[in-house]
């Protein structure tokens, strides 16, 4: 059931360590989707002013918003944007967090260490393109999401993100230049920055393949594989799996996840 009207919209923010993804949705139409800098000095206001400025130039009504769910995997700006959402919005935020009602089983040791955005992009994945299901989202780490075939987080995959090894190589080798990361027009390098490239690039797809052989192997053969992420649409289109790039799957979770908790305050 979706507890959405067709006049409802909705803001949802994904605040991750390296980027800040923003969606308003309109019952679930995704009518605008920004991705922003992650800055962990912005003020409740400094977010408020850039947000309405966001509304304006896609010529949407603020006052219009009803409702704001939020996942942020970066805690000390929690309070900030919870302030944000009552001063700029007059509206009380909901944070994806323990005792939300997701609708789906976390079968993790300690529920708690799940990032909210995983549990945002497994809830999204499972109800957008059934399990058994992997989600690879390819941000500051590439992180494997297991749903099971009854739609349980199973818990998951953690490595390295694509701009991390390419940030540890600028850092800890002196003569190892910053360099751009994007898919090599040859696989061996005749230079230090396309050599780079092509080690990051071709790590980064032979990592996620690698990963992704033996998480299928134990999952089944109907295993369906899904991508998101700011990286997702370069390295997904090099593995093996050809996996669908959804890049509002994070936000898509949030809100199904909103309307189940609104559901769930409705039947109280």
């Amino acid at each position: 059931m979706n507890v959405a009207t067709s006049n409802t919209q909705l803001l949802v923010i994904d605040v991750g360590n390296t980027h800040t993804v923003l969606g308003v949705f309109q019952a679930a139409a995704l009518r605008a989707q920004w991705r922003l800098a992650t800055s962990r000095e912005q003020t409740a206001d400094e977010y408020g002013i850039l947000i309405h400025n966001l509304f304006t130039l896609e010529k949407l009504p603020s006052t219009g918003i009803s409702g704001i769910m939020i996942a942020s995997v970066v805690p000390p700006l929690n309070l900030v944007l919870g302030e944000m959402a009552r001063k700029y919005f007059k509206i009380e935020p909901i944070f994806l967090g323990p005792g939300t009602r997701t609708g789906m089983a976390i079968l993790y040791d300690n529920p708690q260490e799940v990032g909210a955005d995983r549990i945002a992009d497994a809830v999204a994945a499972y109800e957008k393109y059934g399990g058994p299901c992997i989600v690879v989202d390819f941000g500051t780490a590439i992180t494997f999401d297991a749903i099971s075939e009854k739609g349980e987080y199973l818990g998951g995959v953690i490595a390295p993100g694509v701009g991390i090894a390419a940030e540890a190589l600028f850092e800890r080798a002196a003569k190892l230049p910053r360099v751009e990361i994007r898919e090599p027009q040859r696989l061996i390098g005749t230079n230090t920055v396309a050599s780079m490239q092509s080690g990051l690039f071709y790590g980064a797809v032979g990592l996620v393949d690698g990963i992704l052989d033996r998480l299928c192997a134990e999952m089944g053969k109907k295993t369906k594989v899904i991508a998101t992420g700011g990286q997702a649409a370069l390295v997904a289109a090099a593995s093996k799996y050809k996996p669908p790039v959804d890049p509002s799957l994070t936000l898509d979770g949030l809100r199904i996840i909103y309307e189940r908790t609104q559901l769930g305050t409705r039947h109280k």
